[in-house]
Protein backbone atom coordinates (compact mmCIF):
# COMPACT_ATOMS: atom_id res chain seq x y z
CA UNK A 1 0.00 0.00 0.00
CA UNK A 2 2.70 2.29 0.88
CA UNK A 3 4.13 1.97 -3.08
CA UNK A 4 1.05 2.01 -4.30
CA UNK A 5 0.32 5.44 -2.45
CA UNK A 6 3.62 7.08 -3.37
CA UNK A 7 5.48 6.91 0.39
CA UNK A 8 8.84 6.19 -0.67
CA UNK A 9 10.58 5.96 2.79
CA UNK A 10 9.33 3.78 4.82
CA UNK A 11 11.21 1.14 7.03
CA UNK A 12 10.81 -2.79 7.94
CA UNK A 13 10.96 -3.66 11.73
CA UNK A 14 12.54 -6.92 11.00
CA UNK A 15 11.02 -9.54 13.14
CA UNK A 16 8.08 -7.18 14.11
CA UNK A 17 7.23 -6.87 17.82
CA UNK A 18 8.41 -10.45 18.48
CA UNK A 19 12.09 -9.36 17.62
CA UNK A 20 12.11 -6.19 18.94
CA UNK A 21 10.59 -7.50 22.88
CA UNK A 22 13.03 -10.49 22.40
CA UNK A 23 15.96 -7.96 22.52
CA UNK A 24 14.55 -6.22 25.82
CA UNK A 25 13.94 -2.97 23.67
CA UNK A 26 11.57 -0.37 25.14
CA UNK A 27 7.97 0.40 24.84
CA UNK A 28 6.09 3.81 24.64
CA UNK A 29 2.53 3.65 25.04
CA UNK A 30 2.13 7.62 24.43
CA UNK A 31 -0.23 9.23 21.33
CA UNK A 32 1.80 11.31 19.76
CA UNK A 33 -0.66 14.10 18.24
CA UNK A 34 -2.56 13.85 14.77
CA UNK A 35 -1.43 15.88 12.05
CA UNK A 36 -3.92 17.75 10.41
CA UNK A 37 -2.31 18.82 7.35
CA UNK A 38 -3.92 16.99 4.35
CA UNK A 39 -1.48 15.03 2.65
CA UNK A 40 -1.23 14.98 -1.40
CA UNK A 41 -0.71 11.16 -2.70
CA UNK A 42 0.29 10.34 -6.08
CA UNK A 43 -1.39 6.64 -7.03
CA UNK A 44 0.95 4.15 -8.52
CA UNK A 45 -0.84 1.47 -9.96
CA UNK A 46 2.71 -0.49 -10.99
CA UNK A 47 3.35 -2.72 -7.90
CA UNK A 48 -0.11 -4.17 -8.33
CA UNK A 49 -1.38 -6.89 -10.53
CA UNK A 50 -5.04 -7.23 -11.52
CA UNK A 51 -6.57 -11.11 -12.25
CA UNK A 52 -6.93 -10.12 -15.49
CA UNK A 53 -3.17 -8.73 -16.25
CA UNK A 54 -2.30 -11.89 -14.29
CA UNK A 55 -4.27 -13.84 -16.71
CA UNK A 56 -2.43 -12.41 -19.36
CA UNK A 57 1.06 -13.49 -18.25
CA UNK A 58 0.28 -17.03 -16.90
CA UNK A 59 3.06 -19.17 -18.63
CA UNK A 60 5.34 -16.36 -19.58
CA UNK A 61 9.19 -17.29 -19.17
CA UNK A 62 9.86 -14.25 -16.97
CA UNK A 63 7.43 -15.01 -14.74
CA UNK A 64 7.37 -16.40 -11.18
CA UNK A 65 3.62 -16.39 -9.43
CA UNK A 66 4.51 -16.64 -5.59
CA UNK A 67 1.54 -18.42 -3.62
CA UNK A 68 2.36 -17.68 0.36
CA UNK A 69 -0.42 -19.16 1.21
CA UNK A 70 -0.25 -22.79 3.16
CA UNK A 71 0.66 -26.11 1.31
CA UNK A 72 -2.68 -27.72 1.59
CA UNK A 73 -4.35 -24.32 0.35
CA UNK A 74 -2.23 -24.76 -2.77
CA UNK A 75 -2.45 -28.34 -3.62
CA UNK A 76 -6.40 -27.81 -2.81
CA UNK A 77 -6.89 -30.09 0.19
CA UNK A 78 -7.95 -27.00 2.48
CA UNK A 79 -9.92 -25.12 0.09
CA UNK A 80 -11.33 -21.31 1.05
CA UNK A 81 -12.95 -20.73 -2.02
CA UNK A 82 -15.35 -22.06 -4.88
CA UNK A 83 -12.49 -23.90 -6.58
CA UNK A 84 -9.29 -25.10 -4.70
CA UNK A 85 -6.05 -25.62 -6.07
CA UNK A 86 -3.65 -22.88 -7.23
CA UNK A 87 -2.90 -20.69 -9.77
CA UNK A 88 -1.22 -22.42 -12.71
CA UNK A 89 2.74 -22.62 -12.62
CA UNK A 90 2.49 -20.90 -9.13
CA UNK A 91 5.59 -21.96 -6.81
CA UNK A 92 4.52 -22.39 -2.81
CA UNK A 93 6.41 -20.84 -0.50
CA UNK A 94 4.61 -20.33 2.70
CA UNK A 95 5.01 -16.90 4.12
CA UNK A 96 6.03 -18.44 7.27
CA UNK A 97 8.88 -20.33 5.97
CA UNK A 98 10.52 -17.12 5.25
CA UNK A 99 10.58 -16.41 8.78
CA UNK A 100 13.01 -17.71 10.95
CA UNK A 101 12.13 -18.78 14.29
CA UNK A 102 15.11 -18.70 15.91
CA UNK A 103 16.00 -15.16 15.79
CA UNK A 104 12.54 -14.02 16.56
CA UNK A 105 11.16 -14.28 13.68
CA UNK A 106 13.79 -12.66 11.38
CA UNK A 107 13.47 -13.05 8.02
CA UNK A 108 15.87 -16.02 7.12
CA UNK A 109 19.42 -15.16 6.49
CA UNK A 110 19.34 -18.08 3.65
CA UNK A 111 16.11 -16.41 1.83
CA UNK A 112 17.81 -15.87 -1.29
CA UNK A 113 19.05 -18.89 -1.86
CA UNK A 114 15.87 -20.42 -0.70
CA UNK A 115 13.62 -18.58 -3.08
CA UNK A 116 16.32 -19.22 -6.10
CA UNK A 117 16.13 -22.96 -5.69
CA UNK A 118 12.53 -22.70 -5.92
CA UNK A 119 12.85 -20.21 -9.20
CA UNK A 120 11.48 -16.99 -7.50
CA UNK A 121 14.72 -15.01 -8.77
CA UNK A 122 15.47 -11.06 -9.36
CA UNK A 123 15.80 -11.50 -12.97
CA UNK A 124 11.53 -12.37 -13.30
CA UNK A 125 8.52 -10.80 -12.50
CA UNK A 126 7.38 -11.54 -9.10
CA UNK A 127 3.81 -11.88 -8.72
CA UNK A 128 2.72 -12.82 -5.02
CA UNK A 129 -0.70 -13.53 -3.26
CA UNK A 130 -2.47 -15.54 -0.97
CA UNK A 131 -5.73 -15.76 0.06
CA UNK A 132 -6.63 -11.71 0.91
CA UNK A 133 -3.12 -10.47 0.43
CA UNK A 134 -2.50 -10.08 4.17
CA UNK A 135 0.28 -13.18 4.38
CA UNK A 136 1.60 -12.41 0.96
CA UNK A 137 2.36 -8.81 2.29
CA UNK A 138 5.12 -10.04 3.97
CA UNK A 139 6.35 -11.52 0.47
CA UNK A 140 6.14 -8.58 -1.32
CA UNK A 141 8.28 -6.64 1.33
CA UNK A 142 11.06 -9.66 1.06
CA UNK A 143 11.12 -9.81 -2.48
CA UNK A 144 11.67 -5.84 -2.66
CA UNK A 145 14.00 -6.11 0.47
CA UNK A 146 16.09 -8.39 -2.03
CA UNK A 147 16.40 -5.64 -4.56
CA UNK A 148 13.94 -7.60 -7.11
CA UNK A 149 13.28 -5.27 -9.60
CA UNK A 150 9.67 -6.20 -10.64
CA UNK A 151 7.86 -7.08 -7.85
CA UNK A 152 3.64 -6.89 -7.96
CA UNK A 153 1.01 -8.02 -5.77
CA UNK A 154 -1.98 -9.50 -6.67
CA UNK A 155 -4.53 -7.89 -3.66
CA UNK A 156 -7.54 -9.99 -4.99
CA UNK A 157 -5.45 -13.43 -4.29
CA UNK A 158 -6.93 -16.30 -3.99
CA UNK A 159 -10.34 -15.13 -2.66
CA UNK A 160 -11.18 -13.95 -6.13
CA UNK A 161 -9.01 -16.12 -7.78
CA UNK A 162 -10.74 -19.10 -6.67
CA UNK A 163 -13.97 -17.66 -6.74
CA UNK A 164 -14.07 -16.33 -10.63
CA UNK A 165 -15.46 -17.98 -13.22
CA UNK A 166 -12.96 -17.66 -15.72
CA UNK A 167 -10.05 -18.59 -14.06
CA UNK A 168 -7.35 -21.62 -14.81
CA UNK A 169 -6.71 -23.45 -11.47
CA UNK A 170 -4.08 -26.25 -10.81
CA UNK A 171 -3.82 -29.36 -8.02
Amino acid sequence: LLDVIGHQRYHYLDGGLQAWLAEERELCTTVPIAGTQAVALQLDATPTATREYLQSRLGAADLAIWDARAPSEYSGEKALAQKAGHIPGAINFEWTAGMDLARALRIRQDIQAQLNSLGITADKEIITHCQTHHRSGFTYLVAKLLGYPRVKAYAGSWGEWGNHPDTPVER
